[in-house]
């Protein structure tokens, strides 16, 4: 039983520790009110977004986004399970398809639907006002059936444990050696100003609508996320990356926000 429940927090803190930590900085770093040097404002068709967002509506956004995930990494074994029962049920019958991802055994899932909605209406209902659309896919062509469902979210600590590993490792990076304190200031104007830079466009354009099935709707905003991921090498930031140990967002990481 010990066992069990030191597996549970180990899982916990690798999952939704991330999470965590983002809330920190959007809250810390950015005020809803007063955008000042680093606003959060997105237009469609610039920079990519396939969303317009004011300052303080991308705040919200991205805030609501990051309070459903770490309320998913918390019921995460709960929403495995009915994961299972749902790809086991026999009497929920699936269709091969091709989903435009190759053939998919597409299949309805609800009972994890039902416990999509519940986390999501528990988010809803702390936060107020909801932005964008609440559509949770489901047995479609977006989001096949419950394994490719709850495989989506596992991909947030992956997303956000390397972020989270950039920024907490940056100022000592900074401090490790003259020549990368000189780097970092002449490109950059030091090491606050990239890690708000990378903030900033991770705030943007890793919530922005843009990815092949992209959008405002619960699913979207993940996979905006991976768009934003897959264009991590071009940004003017990116060395930065690299000077704190990143070899990127699937593997490489043995321990997750680790030292």
């Amino acid at each position: 039983i010990v066992a069990s429940i030191s597996d549970y927090f180990a899982f916990l803190r690798f999952n939704r520790e991330p999470v965590d930590r983002m809330i920190g900085f959007l809250r810390h770093y950015f005020n809803p009110k007063d955008p000042g040097d680093w606003g959060l404002d997105i237009y469609n068709g610039r920079g990519g977004s396939c969303l317009s967002h004011s300052h303080k509506t991308q705040y919200t956004f991205v805030l609501q986004s990051l309070l459903l995930w770490r309320e998913i990494m918390g019921n995460m074994f709960y929403l495995w399970q009915m994961t299972e029962e749902d790809l086991l049920d026999e009497n929920s019958s699936y269709r091969l398809c091709d989903t435009g991802q190759g053939l998919n055994r597409v299949q309805h899932a609800p009972r994890v639907s039902r416990a999509m909605h519940q986390i999501l209406h528990k988010v809803q209902s702390e936060v107020g006002n909801w932005v964008g659309l609440s559509v949770v896919h489901l047995g479609d062509r977006d989001v096949p059936n419950a394994l490719v469902f709850i495989d989506k979210y596992t991909q947030v600590p992956r997303i956000l444990g390397p972020l989270v590993r950039t920024l907490d490792k940056l100022p000592e990076v900074y401090k490790s050696s003259p020549a990368i304190k000189n780097y970092i200031d002449s490109e950059f104007r030091g090491v606050e100003v990239v890690r708000m830079a990378i903030m900033q466009d991770f705030f943007r354009h890793g919530f922005d609508g843009s990815g092949d099935d992209g959008g405002s709707c619960v699913d979207g905003r993940l996979t905006s996320c991976w768009n934003w991921c897959s264009k991590i090498e071009k940004k003017a930031y990116f060395p930065c990356f690299l000077l704190t140990g990143f070899t990127g967002f699937d593997g490489g990481f043995s321990t997750g926000l680790g030292s």
